[in-house]
């Protein structure tokens, strides 16, 4: 399966049509053969709804939503990585997508998504969640099959700022009433990116479990594993520069900042009840 998936991605990146790959050139694919590719001018929007429905019918729902990225001074010059990798002994071959790195931060994200609730037959919108000048340097995800049960076994390190995260109960188009966190920045203790999770020694999951009440989704990440590393969570840093509340008619309330000097995930476990 990794030979035909890497085959088609090295079919796909050559300049000619698309073509089948005969047996010796699939032979000749190794493991760290992949694609590069750049997000430059990336844009998108649209009216896609994202939604969770309980078995009692109670929803959850995302929905339009935005993204853009401003331009590299050198397009492709520091591109996204992906690959597909061996896994560690006895385990699945992994996706892995590198994240650039963005050391200039020249490559900086604009997002907007909507939300609302929905139960006992009333839907009600929650406003918006608006993100600007997020910001990528280094890290990346990991994607493969559970080293048990079904569902998506993932892993992400992450080294991320953001100018402004707002929460607009009005919507995105209205600031007048928010929570506004400014200066988001998350990172590893030592400075480089937090491995949150990953799919060896700390994998994550998203899966449905089964009870006696039904099937639940159900999102976590595992314990730390000493067959596959060293038996420790890696530490994280969390510091925002300022959070803040803004009321129409009411002064801004301001409550300065907060910051975590070392944060580890050992256990997750979150399942949506009904």
């Amino acid at each position: 399966m990794r030979r035909a998936l890497l085959g088609l991605l090295m079919a796909m990146s050559s300049a000619g049509a698309m073509e089948p790959l005969s047996d010796s050139a699939l032979s000749a694919v190794r493991g760290r053969d992949g694609v590069s590719f750049d997000l430059n001018g990336f844009a998108m929007s649209g009216d896609a709804r994202v939604s969770y429905t309980a078995p009692n019918g109670a929803s959850l729902y995302v929905e339009k939503f935005s993204a853009s990225r401003s331009d590299s001074l050198l397009p492709f010059s520091d591109p996204f990585r992906l690959d597909i990798v061996p896994g560690a002994p006895g385990l699945a071959d992994v996706i892995n997508i590198a994240f650039p790195l963005n050391a200039n931060a020249e490559q900086r994200w604009q997002m907007a998504y909507d939300w609302g609730v929905g139960a006992n037959g009333v839907v009600r919108e929650q406003g918006s969640v608006v993100v600007k000048d997020l910001v990528l340097t280094g890290g990346g995800l990991q994607f493969t099959t559970p080293q048990v049960n079904d569902g998506i076994a993932f892993g992400a390190a992450l080294k991320m700022d953001i100018a402004q995260l707002s929460f607009q109960p009005r919507g995105r188009e209205d600031a007048s009433e928010a929570m506004v966190l400014s200066g988001i920045h998350l990172g590893g203790a030592d400075g480089g990116a937090w491995q949150i999770a990953n799919v060896a020694s700390q994998p994550a999951v998203i899966n449905a479990l089964n009870d006696e009440t039904g099937p639940r989704l159900h999102i976590g990440i595992d314990w730390p594993d000493a067959r596959y590393g060293s038996g420790q969570a890696p530490a994280g840093s969390i510091a925002v520069d300022n959070i803040s509340f803004v009321s129409p008619g009411q002064p801004t309330v301001d409550l300065g900042a907060s910051r975590i000097g070392s944060i580890q995930i050992q256990y997750l476990d979150i399942k949506f009840k009904q």
